[in-house]
């Protein structure tokens, strides 16, 4: 198989587990005989700095034109000044509404084996936990309108606009149902209905949606105790969905049910396989250049890449495999380190899932 891979490595840690996650594709293509064509671009920061906008046409128009995109992180404090509307988080986001990817998937695995390191009990993580947080990511608060400041009297007024259409609820919960057909059958929605008119439609939309699934069952549920229930008892949900700003929060508090974000991959895709996958971690400026960070959401959202994109459901399972050996084997970064096992850097942890992919090849 030939592919077009668009590689957007951005800012800080960005650029490092990137890399980490291009060298594990390649153990993959020279596997399995495929062929992956890759182009870099700049985003974020660094684009801003050379060529004075975080998302340059060229960047986007590389993305419009390839299978798939691999995006590391963009932004950090040398860019805190910059007007809002063109701070480096705002490419990606640019990049997603111009997709028009509206269906960011993001898997929560908790590994068994990393159960001593969670800042939460180890029995709520058992034997593993799995499930998936789908968060709708061309609408709601972030790319509502009006937005932005006004002077008062008493000082400045920020404001932004959260809203839903019909037609962006559908689609998302829509693709939602037809992912929790293919697991347990059960779709938890998630919403703020008792205070906004926008949830207020979300759930609406969502209940009439049901209709056309019978067969999987609809729970609808208040962000405030979605919140607390990942935490409290996270083995009831298989399939969250919710909106854009709810699914951003949500997503990253489960980062402590496997340990660290590190750890959390994400797909973000349409009504085409094209998709951009990128770990749901941030630029992490205190740690970038230091060579200790963990590449395995990054690696995590190329397994998700495999599998999406190009339907390569045995080399993502692949990937996805040697990630758990090499947990299994005590491999741990500085982020889930664990008392008596080997603390190692990003290229070393890398090194070992690259070993395990290459075994009885």
């Amino acid at each position: 198989m030939d592919a077009k891979i668009s590689v957007l490595p951005g800012d800080g840690i960005g650029q490092e587990v990137t890399t980490e996650a291009v060298r594990v594709l390649n153990a993959i293509q020279e596997k399995y005989g495929h062929r992956f064509e890759y182009e870099y671009a700049l985003i974020g920061g660094c684009a801003i700095d050379q060529m004075g906008t975080a998302l340059p046409p060229k960047t986007l128009d590389l993305c419009k034109l390839s299978d798939a995109i691999l995006f590391g992180a963009a932004g950090g404090p040398s860019w805190d000044d910059v007007p809002s509307e063109e701070r480096p988080e705002r490419a990606v986001a640019a990049i997603r509404k111009e997709l028009d990817l509206f269906v960011n998937l993001r898997p929560i695995r908790g590994r068994q084996a990393l159960a001593p390191v969670l800042p939460v009990k180890a029995d709520l993580i058992g034997e593993g936990l799995d499930f998936i947080v789908i968060r709708e990511l061309a609408g709601g608060i972030y790319y509502g309108e009006p937005r932005g400041f006004v002077k008062e009297a008493d000082g400045e007024r920020g404001f932004n606009t959260m809203s839903y259409t019909t037609r962006e609820v559908d689609r998302v919960v829509r693709a939602s149902f037809e992912l929790a057909r293919k697991r347990s059958k059960k779709l938890t929605s998630v919403t703020k209905e008792n205070m906004l008119e926008s949830s207020r439609l979300w759930r609406e939309v969502a209940a009439k949606v049901s209709l056309d699934f019978p067969d999987v069952e609809i729970e609808h549920i208040l962000i405030d105790a979605c919140a607390y229930f990942i935490i409290q008892n996270p083995s009831q949900f298989d399939v969250i969905v919710t909106g854009n700003i709810f699914g951003d929060i949500l997503s990253d508090e489960a980062g402590a049910l496997v340990g660290s974000l590190g750890m959390c991959p994400s797909a973000s895709y349409g009504h085409t396989n094209q998709g951009l996958y990128e770990p749901i971690h941030g630029t992490a400026p205190d740690i970038a250049g230091n060579g200790i960070a963990n590449p395995i959401a990054a690696i995590l959202s190329a397994a998700l890449l495999l599998r999406h994109t190009f339907n390569l459901n045995n080399e993502a399972a692949e990937v996805e495999n040697a990630v758990d050996r090499a947990i299994d084997k005590g491999f741990r970064t500085v982020d889930i380190r664990q008392q008596g096992l080997k603390t190692v850097g990003t290229v070393e942890m890398t090194d070992a899932i690259v070993a395990e992919i290459q075994q009885d090849s």
